[in-house]
């Protein structure tokens, strides 16, 4: 994720809304109907009000809705001193929270999960007018959460169950494992994904036992607040979850200064400092960080499937994906047919603000998201490499959309070719050998997330476990890893540290406790036995335990 749209930094500066539509270009992207609904007819004053009542925080911010660049709401902002009422509140919640069964948690995940199934159309009316993304894009992360509420209200009472262990001296020692909630979790949410990666990460946090105190980016704060209504609504104790809003650099060391564990989804640079400042408490954190996503389209790959592929691989949520496809490995020998189906697909997708199905691509989220895309393009254009499709704004459709775009012959040091662009823009370059495709593909800090298409699975999978990336998807781009949630998901290198998802993903969440206990006969001499014949007599055990495969 970019360090110019970290939830963790201050908000950006916010574009006047627009006096009047610019042109649309007679060769650009086509434009899907827009519909009737705007943002106002989503967030009124009444679903504002109700919702900011979930926020511990006594001063005012505002949200915008990309759509426009218009303010959306006026929400609550929370001081240090407000974080700290709000860590009050949750830890006399989480005390009742965690003496209640398990099985009585999970109950609520599973209610939980059948209420967003019902109303699934609120919240992606809020996802659309904070983030801007398609409706279709948009329900990405009412399957992802559906999926995980429902994967962890069936699985959390066997991850969390006790387990029997073989004990120091068999028989005579009896041990098991328990797992204890951490207490009270932090978890620091951005913008670009705000019901999977706020209410989608709690879930297993709130199942585990523990109250999360959570800081949302303030401009998707609507959506993270309605999901907690709507968990409340299905039996999760009103304090267990709070919420406060403010920018990154007051609130966030807040956040962090009060945790019992840290969960963070955000820039590399900000993940670095969550970390030091966790470290320093002697407390554990999950940080999923940025990246710098390949994709290696082999040989034998086939070519419409790797094309469709491609396109929803590097344009989904406008590329504001932390898994998204920024560079685009083809082999030599089928390039010129991949790219000339591609370059089509990607000049045919359907740009668009309705708030119903049928636009492709939707907006990025502001100002400088949109600033850091036109320098990364016009940057590379500048210095030789070929804009294959899009390359340019389209304020026709709203303040911050920019065509899909496709560029070749980038090349270092153009900025596109290392940085993180999180927008809709990729790059392509052809190999002839795979060793080496996959050599340049790893030449990065970053391991997050890549992509493997090939007619030949096995061959597919055999590239994938060369890749240096958190998940490999083996024809297709993210998705497959990311709704696969009994499999742990998270990055490599600068990609960050820890999983979501999967046992990792709900026991990161918890303490393991051993409990030992020892019948019969003492750890030590008994019997009268003398020190050294005790000594003898345990030598000759620990030999015999061996014999007999004991571990």
């Amino acid at each position: 994720m970019t360090e110019s749209q970290d939830s963790a930094q201050a908000p950006q500066g916010k574009a006047e809304a627009p006096q009047g539509k610019a042109h649309a270009p007679a060769d650009g992207n086509p434009v899907a109907p827009a519909g009737a609904r705007t943002a106002a007819h989503v967030a009124t004053p009444e679903l504002v009000a109700r919702l900011a009542r979930g926020v511990v925080g006594s001063g005012s911010t505002t949200s915008h809705t990309p759509f426009t660049g218009e303010v959306l709401a006026e929400l609550p902002e929370s001081t240090p001193e407000d974080v700290a009422e709000a860590y009050e509140r949750a830890r006399v919640a989480q005390r009742a929270w965690a003496r209640t069964p398990v099985r009585r948690r999970a109950a609520v995940l599973l209610r939980f999960h059948d209420l967003i199934i019902r109303r699934q159309s609120e919240v992606l009316d809020l996802i659309q007018v904070e983030t801007g993304k398609t409706r279709l894009h948009a329900h990405e992360e009412v399957q992802e959460v559906s999926l995980t509420a429902r994967h962890y209200g069936r699985r959390a009472p066997a991850y969390l169950g006790a387990r029997r262990h073989t004990g120091a001296v068999p028989v005579l020692t009896k041990v098991t494992e328990l797992r204890q909630p951490k207490g009270v979790v932090g978890l620091i949410s951005p913008w670009n994904y705000p019901l999977s990666l706020s209410v989608g990460d709690s879930l297993p946090a709130f199942v585990a036992g523990n109250a999360v105190v959570m800081k949302p980016d303030t401009e998707t704060a609507l959506t993270a607040l309605w999901a907690r209504e709507l968990l409340i609504e299905a039996g999760l104790p009103e304090g267990v979850w709070q919420i406060v809003l403010g920018e990154g650099p007051v609130v966030g060391p807040a956040v962090v200064q009060h945790a019992d564990y840290v969960s963070f989804t955000g820039s590399t640079r900000t993940g670095r400092e969550v970390a030091q400042r966790a470290a320093a408490r002697l407390i554990g954190c999950s940080l999923e960080l940025g990246g710098k996503n390949a994709m290696l389209v082999l040989g034998d790959a086939d070519l419409d499937k790797a094309a469709e592929g491609s396109v929803r691989a590097c344009f989904s949520s406008a590329g504001q994906l932390c898994e998204s496809i920024e560079r685009l490995y083809v082999h030599e020998s089928i390039a010129d047919a991949f790219l000339e189906r591609f370059v089509a697909r990607t000049k045919a997708m359907r740009l668009g603000t309705a708030l119903a199905y049928g636009a492709e691509m939707g907006s990025l989220a502001g100002e400088r998201q949109l600033r850091t895309v036109v320098r990364h393009v016009d940057e590379a254009r500048e210095k030789g490499a070929t804009v294959l499709t899009g390359g340019r704004a389209r304020p026709d459709i709203g303040p911050y959309f920019y065509e899909p775009t496709i560029l070749d012959g980038v090349e270092p040091p153009m900025a596109v070719c290392a940085e993180e662009t999180f927008g809709p823009v990729v790059s392509v370059y052809r190999f002839a050998d795979e060793d080496d495709a996959i050599e340049r593909a790893n030449a990065t800090p970053y391991g997050l997330n890549a992509s493997v298409w090939t007619k030949d699975g096995r061959r597919g999978r055999a590239v994938a476990a060369r890749l240096r990336a958190g998940t490999v998807n083996v024809n297709e781009g993210y998705g497959a890893a990311y709704g696969s949630v009994r499999a742990p998901l998270g990055g490599m290198g600068d990609s960050g540290l820890g999983r979501r998802h999967g046992a990792e993903g709900i026991l990161k969440f918890t303490e393991a406790q051993t409990v030992a206990h020892q019948r019969l006969l003492p750890l030590g001499p008994a019997f009268g036995m003398t020190d050294e014949k005790y000594a003898a007599f345990m030598t000759r055990s620990l030999r015999a335990m061996k014999a007999l495969g004991l571990r």
